[in-house]
């Protein structure tokens, strides 16, 4: 049946060829090559298509059960074996069926249809303007160098001869594939240059990183053209932040302001952009208000670019206003709340900007669902992160690595592993950041066996070659299990010098084992390429302090006071309806703190019942003083877990987010806190998220 319709799909109009689409979906299926000409034509048949036959039982396909019969298919048929088929020539058909197939955008049948007509070797080989126009199309559709070569070589070999705008189009396809040499090649050559072909070479520049050489060009460009438009300018606005000067982009400010621009949307939100990265918000915000019209894009680029540089609640004002301008928004609209929701912990904006994707019709826009995910996965909601994902109907790499990682990071890596193998299983290429994900994965959940293969499949199957990242997580995984001279071994293999997060993960897994030898060698490496990181030192002080080594844990401690590296206070965050909730060591702020502090010592009697002891070799953290060493009871995240039980129904789940590691006695006292209010209590503190269920804890007591 496949063959038949490619013999005959030129004698048919495009509306009838659209409506077979349709209605013979086990014709015309999508996973199936509608023209196969390496695999549907023996090499004996390629130059004479009047041998084609069209039954499906020949060709190998098992016919649908019967239905009632189709004209359609039959007058296909019957015309494929019809004496005037047989006679005509086929490459009177293949030109308008190659822009038939690119009109449905069936590029790759259209290339291959195109492969098929360069063995016939005939005068009629020169192709029309459209059909090369068509072919072009299907190569940016692509990304295709091998076709743009080949349509290339084909204008050439026949004699072709462009003119100008076909000489852009030609221009653009080289630059779409990311073929720069040969884009630079034929914008030099090129007989007669105007506007559009100044803007594609240098937009091209700029998406590949060249932005000296987009520069350069476009003061070319200022000297032989006497007319610069406005995509010019935005164009080189672009080059200025990846140059990060933001001294040119004040110059052509200034150039668009004296030709008149200033009022022009693109360059309006071009310059946002240009400011707000360089980190002039005050003049991003300045030139964004006196667009005469704020547009999506102007709302977007504004938003994104106080999100960008730490402003989060700035940038969600600005969201609301932008919901009250009544401005359509778009999906990376909602990709950037949702982003912003991730940064400030809030969960409620985030599934208020969740409702509205679904709601404005981007429900399933992959790149505002991988940002879902991401978030679910990063605060504390990863059932509901698989949630979005299953219902994604396109993934992509950076989808499952978002789901993955989001396992890990709770501690379920068995069920990392098994996204990772049905990644394998659909045929997705994972990237050196699915391997982090996943052996990362593998190392929190202590799953040495599984981590030792995917690490060596790298480069075996997946021809991906392991970074010092992915050397991190083995070391860390080797740790864990305690195996720290074979730790310290991979770090000495290498293939590279040894980089800090291996050190740093050779430091922790001494902490854990309190291997005070080796951990002061890790940290003597570690502390000569970060000796300003006031957490390396930390845990150098607990392995000394957990040891009973004082006059080591003494001296790293006036250490710290030498170099000025300051004890900050440690601080936990609770969201309770809508608003965020700030807590620190010993806050009396809350109004709500003689309940808070009433219910604190109400649970540490109760959990005293069940066992807990006050640890006297308590480890320190990288923000505690000795004040809160003294007084373990009243650390901030358990004044935020008082408040939460005090704020919620009995039923609620409470999630607290922390800037510093959680320390050993807490974490033990957040186990029997959940035991006992039979509470699901999630932290994330500055390692990883812990679960706390029924007196259990996700990481499996080694964060």
């Amino acid at each position: 049946m496949e063959k038949a319709i490619f013999a005959c799909v030129d004698c048919l109009p495009a509306d009838q060829i659209q409506a077979s689409f349709t209605a013979y979906p086990y014709v015309f299926s999508p996973k199936k090559t509608l023209f196969s000409p390496i695999s549907g034509f023996p090499s004996n048949r390629r130059k004479s298509i009047s041998l084609v036959k069209c039954s499906a039982v020949e060709s190998g396909l098992h016919p649908k059960p019967k239905q009632k019969s189709n004209q359609l298919v039959e007058d296909v048929c019957s015309r494929v074996n019809s004496p005037k088929t047989h006679s005509v020539r086929p490459t009177i058909s293949l030109p308008s069926q190659i822009e038939k197939l690119v009109f449905f955008k069936r590029y790759e049948e259209a290339l291959e249809l195109f492969e098929i007509l360069e063995d016939y070797a005939n005068d009629e080989r020169v192709l029309g303007s459209t059909t090369y126009e068509a072919l072009i199309d299907a190569c940016i559709g692509l990304k295709s160098i091998r076709g743009a070569k080949k349509v290339c070589h084909h204008i050439k070999e026949t004699g072709f001869e462009p003119d100008r705008y076909f000489r852009n189009r030609i221009l653009a396809m080289h630059v779409k594939c990311g073929m720069m040499m040969d884009a630079r090649r034929v914008f030099a050559e090129m007989p007669e240059k105007n506007l559009v072909s100044w803007n594609t070479i240098i937009g091209g520049l700029v998406d590949s990183g060249d932005y000296e050489e987009a520069v350069d060009l476009f003061l070319l460009m200022w000297n032989e053209c006497s007319d610069v438009g406005t995509r010019s300018f935005a164009t080189v606005l672009r080059a200025s932040v990846g140059l990060g000067l933001v001294s040119l982009g004040r110059q052509l400010h200034s150039c668009v302001f004296k030709m008149g621009f200033k009022s022009d949307i693109f360059v309006s939100c071009a310059l946002i952009d240009m400011y707000s990265k360089c980190g002039i918000l005050k003049d991003a915000k300045q030139v964004f208000y006196h667009m005469p019209e704020k547009t999506v894009v102007g709302w977007n680029s504004i938003i994104a670019g106080y999100a960008l540089h730490g402003y989060g609640e700035d940038a969600l004002d600005l969201y609301y206003e932008m919901q009250s301008s009544g401005v359509k928004m778009d999906h990376f609209t909602y990709s950037i709340i949702i982003s912003i929701c991730a940064k400030l912990a809030s969960l409620e904006h985030a599934k208020q900007a969740h409702a509205g994707l679904v709601r404005h019709g981007f429900g399933n826009d992959i790149v505002a669902n991988t940002a879902l995910v991401d978030f679910y996965s990063k605060w504390g909601r990863v059932e509901d992160a698989r949630r979005v994902f299953d219902k994604m109907p396109r993934k992509n790499v950076i989808s499952w690595n978002a789901l993955i990682a989001g396992y890990g990071n709770h501690g379920q890596g068995e069920e990392a592993v098994k996204m990772f193998k049905s990644m394998l299983r659909e045929g997705m290429a994972p990237n050196h950041v699915t391997f982090l994900a996943v052996l990362s994965a593998c190392s929190y959940s202590g799953l040495a066996d599984e981590g030792w293969e995917i690490f060596e499949s790298m480069s075996r199957d997946h021809k991906v070659k392991p970074r010092a990242m992915h050397y991190a997580c083995m070391i860390e995984l080797l740790g864990r299990e305690g195996y720290l001279d074979e730790a310290l071994a991979l770090i000495k293999e290498a293939p590279f010098d040894p980089t800090k997060n291996m050190w740093a993960a050779l430091l922790t897994a001494c902490r854990i084992h309190r291997n005070v030898e080796l951990g002061k060698f890790a940290a003597e490496r570690l502390l000569g390429m970060e000796p300003e990181k006031l957490s390396n030192y930390m845990v150098l002080l607990n392995i000394y302090s957990s040891s009973s080594r004082p006059d080591e844990a003494v001296k790293v401690v006036e250490t710290l006071k030498r170099r000025g590296l300051r004890l900050l206070p440690a601080c936990s965050w609770i969201e309770i309806n809508k608003q965020a909730h700030r807590f620190s060591f010993g806050d009396t702020s809350h109004p709500l703190r003689q309940d808070i502090y009433g219910k604190l010592n109400e649970l540490m009697k109760e959990i005293q019942k069940h066992g807990y002891i006050l640890e006297t070799t308590n480890s320190l953290l990288p923000d505690v003083v000795e004040h809160e060493e003294q007084t373990p009871t009243y650390h901030s995240e358990r004044l935020a877990i008082a408040f939460g039980l005090i704020s919620t129904s009995a039923s609620t789940s409470l999630q607290v987010v922390q800037n510093h590691r959680l320390c050993d006695d807490c974490h033990n006292v957040v186990k029997l806190i959940a035991m006992v209010t039979k509470r699901e209590i999630v932290v994330r503190d500055a390692s990883r998220f812990h679960h706390f269920k029924q007196g259990n804890c996700s990481c499996g007591d080694y964060w």
